[in-house]
C-alpha cells in the first residue's frame, strides 16, 4: 500500500513539474500575465446589459430581426410563404412554423421589409399578387404595420400601393381598400393577429441605431460613449488589480466618422481616448473585433441585422481591411498588447476561418511585430482545433471562453459541483491546451453568473475565487465579462466594490 501511494505521489509531482516546465517555456517572453476586464456594451451594444438604452425607441418590440407571425382573423389561418419562399403567399396553415414566420427589416418606426425563411422578401407583384421571391428589398417589398390603438397585436398591413393586405381566401392574398380604418371586426379580411416572438428580439448595435433612426441615434450613442466608461473607470481598474482591458469594437469603426447607415460615427474617437486613459494608468489594451462584417455567429453582439450568420469567404477581404486599419492606427501605442481578429465565430467554415486568420495575422504584422495576434477558438469546435494551425505563426494567442451557463449540464449543479467543475474539468482543459512552444492561452471571457439559485455571498465568493485561481494558469491571462452591467453577477466593478472578489 505504501509503495502504491509512493508511485501515485511521484506521478502527481511529475505531472505538475511537466506543466510548470511547459508553462515556463511558453511565458519566458511574456512578462505580463493579464488580469483584464471586458469593456462590453460600450463600443458594441449588447442590449441585455443595459436594456433601458432601447426604451426611447417607438415600437421597440418590432426591431430588426424580430420574428413575427400573422393570423387572418377572418380565416383563422396564418400567412405562409409557400416552400419557405420563392413563390406565392397563402393563408392556409392552422399552426405557425418556419414558413409562417417573417423576420423584420425595419425601415422606420412603422415601415418594414418581411424576410422569409429562405432569406427572400415578401413583395407586391403586378396585379396585386403577393410573392416572396426577391433577394434585395425595395419599395414594393416595404409594408406599413398599422397597429390597433387598443390592442397592438391587432394589425393591418399596408402595401406600397397604399392598399391593405386582405386574406380573401386561403389561396388568394391580395390588396384592397379599407373604407373604415377605425373599425376592427373579426370578419374583416384586412385584419391580422400579429404574434411577436419575444425570445427572438435582437438588441444589438444595428437594432439601437436603426431603431432610433438617423436623427436620434447619433445623440443617443454619443451620450452613451461619453458616460458608460470614463477615465475614472480606468483609474478604478488600476487601483483594483486589473492591468488590461479587452475592448470590443465593430467593423464600422474603420469607416468612422461616416460609417454606413444605420451605424453612427464617433466610436473611433472614443477608442482613441480609451488608449490614452489606459496608458495613463498603466493598463494594456486588447482591441477585439467583436462584430465582423456579415456577422460571424448571428448573435446580437455581432451587430447582425436579423440573426443570420452570413460571414464567409466573400467577407474575408473586408474583414482583413478592418484589422489592417486597426493595426496601422494603434501599432505605435505603447500599451497595445494585442489585436483579436474575431470574437466567437460559430457555424463558420473552419477552412475559411483559417484563411482569414492567416490573412489577418499578416495584416497585423505589416504594422507591428510586438503586438500579440489573438485568434478566437470557434465556439462549435474542440478547444484544440487551432493548435496545429497556429504553429506557423509567432506571438499568437488562442482565446477560449468559459461560462458555467450555456449548456444543460449546468442546470442542476449545486455550489460544490460548479466549483469542482472549475477546479478539475476547466483546469484539465487549460493544461491540455498548454503545450511546449505552442500558443499562449487566454481565457478571454468568463463570468460569476451561474445557474445556482439563492446562493449565499460566501458561495459566490468561492465560485469567483476558484475561477480567478484556475484561469490565472492561462499563459496569457484572463478577462472578466464585463466591467459594467445591469446584472450584478456580470458587473465586475460592483463585485469589487462590494467585496465579492479581490484580484
Amino acid at each position: 500500500m505504501c509503495n502504491k501511494l509512493f508511485y501515485v505521489n511521484l506521478f502527481f509531482f511529475f505531472y505538475l513539474s511537466l506543466f510548470h516546465n511547459v508553462y515556463a517555456s511558453q511565458t519566458k517572453n511574456f512578462n505580463l500575465q493579464l488580469k483584464a476586464v471586458n469593456l462590453g456594451n460600450w463600443l458594441v451594444i449588447e442590449g441585455w446589459m443595459k436594456p433601458s438604452l432601447f426604451d426611447g425607441i417607438i415600437n421597440n418590440d418590432l426591431l430588426d430581426g424580430t420574428h413575427v407571425q400573422f393570423m387572418s382573423l377572418k380565416l383563422e389561418k396564418y400567412l405562409c410563404a409557400e416552400h419557405g419562399g420563392g413563390t406565392i403567399i397563402v393563408a392556409n396553415r392552422t399552426k405557425p412554423f418556419h414558413w409562417e414566420t417573417f423576420r423584420l427589416w425595419r425601415v422606420n418606426e412603422t415601415m418594414f421589409n418581411l424576410r422569409v425563411s429562405n432569406k427572400q422578401f415578401l413583395g407586391l407583384e403586378d396585379k396585386n399578387k403577393l410573392v416572396a421571391d426577391i433577394d434585395s428589398p425595395g419599395n414594393k417589398e416595404t409594408f406599413e404595420i398599422v397597429r390597433n390603438d387598443y390592442d397592438p397585436n391587432m394589425v393591418r398591413i399596408r402595401a406600397s400601393n397604399g392598399l391593405f393586405l386582405q386574406a380573401i381566401s386561403e389561396s388568394l392574398i391580395t390588396t384592397g381598400t379599407v373604407y373604415e380604418e377605425s373599425i376592427w371586426e373579426d370578419n374583416d379580411p384586412s385584419i391580422f393577429k400579429m404574434t411577436v416572438l419575444s425570445d427572438t428580439i435582437i438588441k444589438g448595435e444595428y437594432q439601437i441605431t436603426n431603431g432610433y433612426g438617423p436623427n436620434k441615434a447619433s445623440k443617443i450613442m454619443q451620450e452613451h460613449w461619453n458616460t458608460y466608461i470614463t477615465e475614472d473607470d480606468f483609474k478604478f481598474m488600476s487601483e483594483n488589480g486589473l492591468n488590461a482591458v479587452r475592448i470590443p469594437v465593430g467593423w464600422w469603426i474603420a469607416k468612422d466618422p461616416t460609417p454606413p447607415r444605420p451605424f453612427v460615427g464617433g466610436s473611433l474617437k472614443t477608442l482613441d481616448s480609451a488608449f490614452t486613459w489606459a496608458q495613463k494608468y498603466g493598463i494594456k489594451v486588447i482591441v477585439d473585433l467583436h462584430a465582423a462584417p456579415a456577422s460571424q455567429n448571428g448573435r446580437a453582439h455581432s451587430a447582425t441585422r436579423d440573426g443570420y450568420l452570413e460571414w464567409g469567404d466573400s467577407s474575408i477581404p473586408d474583414t482583413v481591411a478592418i484589422i489592417d486599419f486597426l493595426a496601422e492606427r494603434y501599432a505605435e501605442r505603447p500599451n497595445l498588447i494585442g489585436i483579436q481578429l474575431m470574437n466567437e465565430p460559430q457555424g463558420v467554415d473552419l477552412e475559411s476561418l483559417k484563411k482569414y486568420y492567416k490573412a489577418g495575422y499578416e495584416a497585423v504584422r505589416k504594422h507591428t511585430s510586438s503586438a500579440y495576434v489573438i485568434m478566437s477558438n470557434p465556439l462549435d469546435r474542440d478547444s484544440k482545433v487551432l493548435l496545429p494551425f497556429v504553429k506557423a505563426f509567432d506571438k499568437v494567442v488562442i482565446d477560449v471562453h468559459y461560462y458555467n451557463l450555456f449548456s444543460d449540464k449546468f442546470l442542476n449543479m449545486n455550489v460544490k459541483q460548479n466549483i469542482d467543475y472549475i477546479k478539475y474539468q476547466r483546469a484539465y482543459e487549460l493544461n491540455s491546451l498548454t503545450t511546449s512552444n505552442g500558443p499562449l492561452i487566454f481565457v478571454g471571457e468568463w463570468s460569476g453568473d451561474w445557474k445556482v439559485q439563492n446562493a449565499s455571498k460566501q458561495d459566490f465568493q468561492k465560485f469567483m475565487n476558484v475561477q480567478v485561481e484556475v484561469y490565472s494558469r492561462a499563459t496569457f491571462g484572463w478577462a472578466y465579462w464585463a466591467y459594467k452591467c445591469d446584472s450584478k453577477n456580470w458587473n465586475l466593478k460592483w463585485l469589487l466594490d462590494n467585496n465579492y472578489v479581490k484580484l
